[in-house]
């Protein structure tokens, strides 16, 4: 029997209207108060999911990298409402700071994540997880201590990003849990090509949502997500500080058990600005044809692209993305 051919499919270059969309609704939180009191409140609205020993995906970033979380926002979370809880990582595929373990590790010093326990996963291997109904996968390769923890904080700095067009729990997951060696490697390089990088648009997007869902299929009702709107170049943290310049505005934090519907209302919010605040991200979504990632979760059942939105900020009144993005203040640099 002929084996059939994989083919990824198509439509990440369009954005879907809600109008549009079908199936049921989950529940997306959302705070304007970019601080540490804003993630520690917002953090209360799905701290039900977390039990045991806690592991906190987020992107520590290059050497000096300037839109990361803030440190001291992490370390207040941590300290008040996540004590059993350690940061944890993974090395990277490419050549930098982050390739192996001991420069990892000396990187994680200069960008202050010393507060902390930080698990580089695969500093002594990797696991493979089971990835359930995948075209591409039928298992990933993650970190190696990643089976060892109760439950999962995906902790985001939603941005832009060079090969996925976004970069939110989807990715931060996705490509964050994958080992540097292989995990990664499934998911950027076709076996025996000399360009590392040569998968891309919705076979790149399809293969990183597969390695998404091998962790939330393990996990399973005990991970949460937490998407900080702040800081938005269209530029990943793993470029360092040789991220393009910021020009989005800052818009808050999004929180949901469902990632789908996370990630779908933070692309949402962007588009419902104005074409001034959002061509940058537009265009990087697009071009890249990274809004495949969510109809390809929706298509793996991994959520909902339809949501409540609920702001904190305003005894918990639903409202929309327009409502969200009215008044906002152009970005403007940080002073350090």
């Amino acid at each position: 029997m002929e084996e059939k051919k994989v083919v990824p499919g198509t439509g990440g270059d369009h954005y879907v209207p809600y109008s549009e969309r079908s199936g049921g609704e989950s529940v997306v939180f959302f705070t304007r108060e970019l601080s540490a009191e804003g993630l520690a409140r917002i953090y209360t609205y799905i701290q039900e999911a977390l039990k045991g020993r806690v592991a906190i995906k987020l992107h520590t970033g290059e050497k000096n990298g300037p839109n990361i979380i803030p440190r001291d926002w992490v370390r207040e979370l941590m300290d008040g409402k996540v004590s059993d809880g350690a940061i944890i990582e993974t090395n990277s595929y490419y050549e930098g700071d982050r390739d192996t373990t001991e420069k990892h590790r000396e990187t994680l010093k200069v960008n202050g994540w010393t507060f902390a326990p930080v698990d580089i996963m695969d500093e002594n291997g990797a696991v493979f997880l089971p990835v359930k109904g995948g075209k591409w996968f039928s298992e990933m390769s993650v970190g190696k201590t990643l089976p060892e923890y109760d439950s999962l904080l995906a902790l985001t700095h939603f941005k832009g990003h060079t090969k996925g067009g976004f970069g939110g729990s989807n990715k931060n997951i996705g490509i964050g849990c994958a080992d540097g060696r292989t995990g990664k490697a499934m998911i950027h390089t076709t076996p025996g090509q000399n360009d590392q990088w040569d998968i891309s648009d919705e076979e790149f997007m399809e293969r990183m949502t597969e390695s998404t869902k091998s962790v939330i299929d393990h996990f399973g009702k005990n991970i949460a997500y937490i998407n900080v709107m702040r800081n938005m170049s269209v530029s990943c943290d793993c470029e360092g500080i040789y991220a393009e310049p910021v020009v989005t505005p800052n818009v808050g934090i999004c929180a949901s058990l469902d990632i789908l519907a996370l990630d779908q209302a933070c692309v949402d919010i962007i588009y419902a600005m104005t074409e001034e605040e959002n061509h940058a991200l537009v265009e990087r979504m697009e071009s890249r044809h990274g809004l495949r990632q969510l109809s390809y979760m929706k298509e793996l059942g991994m959520g909902n692209d339809r949501y409540q939105l609920i702001d904190i900020d305003h005894e918990d009144a639903v409202v929309v993305p327009a409502d969200v993005v009215k008044n906002l203040v152009p970005f403007e640099k940080e002073e350090t």
